[in-house]
């Protein structure tokens, strides 16, 4: 039934879907489900290559049987702004964490991130994150202190002695550099191996392949990263925002380039 829990029936048919080749979309409309809920279902259980309807069927009821045993969450659920529905948000919240666990992050801080990312000013508190993600103050402290050291997040002072986690516009740009600095460690690495190996064997030639694959990827990245760099700074034109409606039927005049 459209807003119930899927049932295992419906696990089947969307591992079917998926072996199809469908998109979800398609299931969705087939399941007459919202797409949000068929794309949170597969992004939490192995994604489109390893979901398996039997298995995400066996977690989704261990998973309420741990909420049933654990302590029961406030039930306040602030109201959204922008006219947002606060359902469609929270379901949202949680696809943007899932693929984030996907790509490998971990799970509290992909959901911390999820959280300020998906905040208009984008900051919170210590206090407001464990409460908006019903967790312990000491296990936000964890995920931001490694949200930090990966260029994810900084710190504000607040009112008082609070502090402000702020998840800002260079998020994505600070992460592609670590990642391009790390790669850029294991390239100088490899070369370090290959006069060990003796150049011209079979190892070092490897090595030396290696090195020079990945110091062309490394380079690529960060130089598009800061090609990119002011994408993240774009702000909200007014063709995002909803058009009011038309009282001449004229054509809209072009985009100003």
């Amino acid at each position: 039934m459209p807003g119930g829990r899927l049932t295992q029936q419906e696990r089947r048919q969307i591992a079917q879907g998926l072996a199809d080749n469908l998109s979800y979309a398609e299931i969705a409309r087939r399941l007459e489900r919202p797409t949000s809920t068929i794309t949170r279902e597969v992004t939490r259980n192995g994604g489109p290559a390893g979901y398996r309807a039997e298995v995400a069927h066996r977690a989704t009821e261990h998973r309420a049987h741990r909420r049933k045993q654990g302590a029961p969450r406030t039930a306040h659920t602030p109201p959204q702004p922008h006219g947002r529905d606060a359902g469609e948000v929270g379901a949202y919240e949680e696809v943007f964490a899932t693929v984030m666990i996907t790509s490998g992050m971990p799970t509290m801080m992909s959901r911390v991130v999820a959280a300020l990312v998906l905040t208009d000013s984008g900051s919170l508190t210590a206090a407001e994150l464990a409460q908006h993600l019903q967790v312990s103050p000491a296990a936000v402290s964890k995920a931001i202190a490694y949200l930090e050291s990966q260029g994810f997040v900084r710190r504000e002072r607040g009112e008082g002695r609070r502090e402000r986690y702020v998840v800002d516009d260079d998020v994505y740009y600070q992460s592609m550099m670590a990642s391009a600095r790390a790669t850029a460690q294991v390239v100088a690495t490899a070369r370090q191996g290959v006069p060990v190996l003796r150049p011209g064997t079979p190892a070092a030639t490897r090595l030396e392949n290696i090195a020079r694959f990945l110091d062309f990827v490394s380079e690529s990245t960060a130089r598009a990263a800061e090609q990119a760099r002011d994408i993240l700074h774009a702000k909200p034109s007014p063709a995002s925002a909803p058009a009011p409606a038309s009282t001449t039927g004229g054509a809209a005049p072009p985009a100003q380039k």
